[in-house]
């Protein structure tokens, strides 16, 4: 989604550094969000990561964006790795875009994936993000994004979001980083409980910090963190619909995602 208010920027250089990752017991049980595919359009689905997963497909447009979204921008090759493309189709000059939603449902644990992408010098237009989603916009949401939100000079692309969970009266809060990385293979995740989220974004492909390059925990009190449930999504979409501005396609690459449960 489109982030609005920055409640906090601060630069980060590229490092191989350690923080803490505040790990913490829970016993709590999360309940279960399930509008976010209830809302889902189409019947295609694909395998990938040891999950089932729906491709969003459809051809007048629809939000993020709004977009087309088909299931030639959402596929999965023989190695077994996610492809996410922006791609102009020649016959109707559209620009079609790729999602896809899981068909399970995931609470407390570390969320993790392994990206192959220029994900730092994306055209101002586009949109790359990975988030569990219920279904309820503005609310129960965890959100890790690469984007310039349409402002080319934009050099803080990487967005952390933790919307609050439904029926809080406390606001969304979110962090941006500026960032530079000299290759394209990177680790991001979170770590979500009833008591904190912790978000932490690598240089190459890791289990641990090495090469950490930001990182962010908002804990509550006094932040809302959702107890539900939630099916992870994943897209690469058009900021306000808009074609890139260089004209040229956009893939991203996804080797693999993890959940591990607390």
């Amino acid at each position: 989604m489109k982030k609005t208010i920055y409640l906090l920027l601060f630069a980060l250089s590229f490092a191989a550094c350690k923080k803490s990752d505040g790990k913490l017991s829970d016993t709590a049980k999360t309940t279960t969000g399930s509008n976010a595919v209830s809302k889902l359009k189409t019947a295609s689905t694909l395998s990938f990561a040891g999950y089932t997963w729906e491709v969003t497909t459809n051809t007048s447009g629809q939000q993020p964006g709004p977009n087309v979204f088909t299931t030639g921008s959402a596929y999965v090759d023989a190695s077994g790795f996610l492809h996410l493309k922006i791609k102009k189709n020649t016959t109707t000059g559209k620009w079609e875009c790729g999602e896809v939603t899981m068909l399970s449902s995931l609470g407390y644990g570390t969320y993790q994936w392994e990206v192959e992408g220029p994900i730092s010098t994306l055209d101002k237009n586009v949109v790359f993000g990975m988030f569990n989603y219920s279904g309820n916009d503005k609310f129960d949401e965890m959100d890790i994004e690469y984007s310039k939100w349409g402002i080319a000079s934009n050099n803080r692309v990487l967005n952390y979001t933790l919307y609050p969970e439904t029926g809080s009266p406390l606001d969304t809060v979110e962090v941006t980083y500026p960032v530079t990385l000299s290759g394209t293979y990177t680790t991001q995740r979170f770590k979500r409980s009833s008591s904190a989220v912790t978000f932490k974004s690598l240089g190459g492909f890791y289990d641990d910090d090495t090469n950490l390059y930001a990182s962010k925990t908002w804990t509550s009190p006094p932040q809302s963190i959702s107890t539900l449930s939630m099916p992870v999504m994943m897209n690469l979409w058009l900021f306000h619909g808009v074609a890139p501005s260089n004209g040229q396609n956009v893939e991203i690459i996804i080797h693999d995602f993890k959940f591990t449960p607390l």
